[in-house]
């Protein structure tokens, strides 16, 4: 077995993620290797994994008591009401502190669970089994966890660090095509935001990451954890350095927000669409220079990734967008904070501006 590992050792917990193929039939031996005990243990599964891979799991938690708590996961459904249930679930079957929560999904059930566990008796252990690439790469590391409101993506939510994170690349075979490319949303803006080197990598093998490919997958996941982890352990709770997370965010989340986060624009379409806004952006800014925003737009074009606005929105969607890039909750005035690139691995942080001046470059994507 091909096992990567990284160690996250954020202020508040130091925890390892494990990376590669068919990890979950050691899940026993590295919990136990990493001195986790406990007795009882809930999975809280999203139902499109498949129902072999949560079996798998139930087996190789050997000598635990498992209770297994399905969702449905979708943007609609990340709110407190599912969180409740989870939480009920654990005091309906009398867990302890010392008990588990283990979440099995992609990025919705990973938050809502971590939410759940967060508040239950004050924080109980947690460990996350992402299940989709955009998972693995993002949300199951550095502890956010969060729910949606009528205001708004994730404006409600703590920040709980897992005890042990298992990113096992065979989830990643049972994913549409679709889901992969969501992921991979995610892996560029590590690269843009942190290594010119890796970013270089991505452009060369894009196919092999996209299909799956060993080792390329695994260095892509690999690669692209450790740049968060690094941001994560330098800035916890997001004072300062990790709102470089948020490149392209602060659009992507404004267009899901303004299509109800419907089917038509996944989390991971959205951040693409978004990295290629505040690219733009940063072009129309002097920020960014119009050769290295040329390779990175060449890379979206041969690569067929989300970069057309028109296809989801019309000038009548501006306002609303707008509207919802002010609730962000990185905002702390009537200016909207926006992480730009001045170039590839060097990102700007605390660039502030007006509704207006964002307003117009809408209207130009959106009309001309």
């Amino acid at each position: 077995m091909n096992l990567r590992k990284i160690i996250v050792n954020s202020q508040s917990q130091k925890y390892p993620i494990f990376i590669g193929q068919n990890i979950i039939s050691k899940l026993s031996s590295i919990i136990k290797k990493n001195s986790i005990k406990f007795n009882n243990c809930l999975l809280v599964v999203d139902k499109n994994v498949p129902k072999k891979m949560t079996l798998l799991i139930k087996k190789n938690l050997k000598n635990k008591k498992i209770f297994i708590h399905y969702i449905k996961a979708n943007e609609v459904n990340k709110n407190q009401k599912n969180t409740n249930n989870i939480i009920k679930t654990l005091l309906d079957k009398n867990f302890s502190r010392d008990d588990c929560l283990i979440s099995i999904g992609g990025g919705i059930v990973g938050d809502i669970s971590g939410f759940a566990a967060s508040l239950f008796k004050r924080g109980i252990t947690f460990i996350n089994i992402p299940t989709t690439l955009l998972s693995q790469v993002d949300s199951s590391i550095g502890g956010k966890t969060g729910i949606n409101t009528s205001h708004g993506k994730n404006l409600i939510g703590s920040f709980y660090q897992p005890k042990l994170v298992i990113s096992d690349c065979n989830f990643l075979k049972t994913l549409p095509k679709r889901e992969v490319i969501c992921g991979y949303g995610e892996i560029l803006k590590h690269s843009l935001i942190s290594n010119k080197n890796f970013y270089k990598f991505l452009n060369k093998n894009f196919e092999n990451i996209i299909n799956l490919k060993s080792p390329f997958i695994e260095k892509a996941i690999y690669e692209s954890c450790k740049i968060k982890k690094n941001v994560v352990e330098k800035d916890e709770k997001e004072k300062n350095l990790r709102k470089v997370l948020n490149f392209g965010h602060t659009f992507a989340h404004a267009y899901e927000a303004t299509l109800g986060y419907s089917r038509k624009l996944n989390h991971g379409e959205a951040v693409l669409l978004g990295i290629h806004s505040a690219l733009k952006f940063s072009l129309e800014n002097k920020i960014l220079k119009k050769k290295e925003h040329g390779s990175i737009i060449n890379h979206f074009e041969k690569s067929k990734l989300p970069n057309n606005l028109k296809e989801f929105f019309s000038s009548r969607d501006i306002n609303k967008i707008v509207s919802f890039m002010t609730k962000d909750k990185k905002n702390k005035s009537n200016m909207i904070n926006l992480i730009l690139l001045k170039k590839i691995g060097f990102p700007k942080i605390d660039g502030q501006y007006n509704k207006k001046r964002i307003k117009l470059f809408l209207k130009k994507e959106l009309i001309n």
